[in-house]
């Protein structure tokens, strides 16, 4: 058993300059490698964070003009809209009322032509009555008229 401790204590002795190697080898690999590619992806992490955080960003405003311009639009075309129906509403106003106008005049028209004819038609009812008058007193002349000589015709 003491050989076994001894050759325990030999190997422990040889393996001091391998742990002690070892341990540098770790301290060197901390502070050379481990620790600057950790602060190498934190900052990659940190910057691609931000720039889709950036990148969010600028697709919220995007989409906040494109909300703001469709809402402009819809604003514009009603207003748009608005204008026809008012113009619409205007020129039918105009046509009725040219319409009103057209009727009025026909109206008065008519009613001239009316009082036209019935006075043509009362002068051509006194015209009758005198030329009926008159016919008359000469049909009455002639079948009353005497005969002043007797006819030759037959006699």
């Amino acid at each position: 058993m003491e050989q076994t401790l001894r050759q325990l204590g030999e190997l422990l002795l040889g393996a001091v300059p391998t742990v002690i190697l070892l341990a540098a080898l770790y301290l060197l690999y901390t502070f050379l490698v481990y620790r600057p590619l950790t602060a190498v992806l934190a900052e990659r992490r940190s910057r691609t964070e931000g720039a889709m955080e950036k990148a969010r960003a600028d697709i919220a405003a995007a989409e906040a003009r494109t909300a703001d311009y469709e809402q402009r639009l819809r604003e514009a075309r009603q207003k748009v809209f608005k204008n026809l129906e008012a113009r619409r509403q205007q020129a039918t106003q105009a046509r009725g009322e040219v319409v009103n106008q057209a009727r009025a005049r026909a109206q008065d028209q008519v009613k001239q032509a009316r009082s036209a004819i019935e006075q043509d038609k009362q002068g051509a009812m006194a015209k009758l009555e005198t030329d009926a008058g008159r016919l008359a007193s000469e049909i009455v002349r002639t079948v009353l008229r005497p005969v002043a000589a007797p006819s030759q015709v037959g006699g």
